[in-house]
């Protein structure tokens, strides 16, 4: 998952750094983000269609995490994706 938030970052992005952020909002969720200078929204898009292989990455996030935003800052934005980890110490 922290792959396809980086990918997405690197490939639409187009700047020269990015940075990448995991925390823990509460005892059972991680949070994994991906900051970059780019005000440019990300977009779930439909399936592709047979052997496409790009425009999977946020169908791929979706599919694998909780839940999943954008959160838009002055300069950039931040890509997140939460895991539940199901209580397990």
């Amino acid at each position: 998952m922290i792959t396809e938030l980086v990918a997405n970052a690197v490939d639409h992005s187009r700047l020269p750094s990015i940075r990448v952020i995991v925390s823990r909002p509460s005892t059972h969720r991680v949070r994994l983000g991906v900051v970059d200078r780019s005000r440019t929204l990300p977009m779930l898009r439909a399936a592709p269609y047979g052997d496409q292989l790009r425009g999977r990455g946020l169908l791929i996030v979706d599919s694998l995490t909780e839940q999943w935003g954008t959160e838009l800052y002055r300069w950039g934005k931040q890509v997140w994706a939460e895991l539940w980890d199901g209580g397990r110490a």
